[in-house]
């Protein structure tokens, strides 16, 4: 089994087919999605596919140590990048090729409308070691 991160982006990412913003979605439509995203964990459960998931809020704050006592917080350089993840999923498959087709479910996710969002997300593969330096 291989373990993969799929990330749902707020922004970052191509453009969704359904492109509507989600704080723009009726309260149904949201449910809906979230309906959705929920059965899609709960089916995963059930083959042994899903590890964890999160919705994450669009704020955050960079941290960085700045010597003894002294972790300054700072938004950093870059503070449009605190919000481009919206959530995370880690699953657990047999192939890259079974990653690839639930992520191309995940992102059939409906949208505004109730029609399939169809949005970019971003499959990425765990680490089984730490990289090789070579000379």
């Amino acid at each position: 089994m291989a373990k993969y991160l799929l990330l749902k982006h707020y922004r970052g990412a191509p453009a969704a087919v359904n492109d509507v913003p989600m704080d723009q979605w009726t309260p149904e439509e949201i449910s809906d999605h979230v309906r959705y995203m929920n059965d899609f964990a709960a089916r995963l459960e059930k083959t042994g596919e899903f590890v964890d998931g999160q919705a994450l809020a669009p704020e955050g704050t960079f941290v960085r140590y700045d010597g003894e006592g002294r972790p300054p917080v700072t938004d950093g350089p870059f503070p449009e990048t605190k919000d481009l993840i919206a959530s995370w999923m880690v699953i657990d498959v047999d192939s890259h090729e079974r990653a690839v087709e639930l992520a191309g479910e995940l992102s059939a996710a409906p949208g505004a409308g109730g029609e399939p969002i169809h949005e970019w997300l971003e499959l990425r593969p765990f680490l089984h070691a730490p990289p090789t330096i070579t000379e």
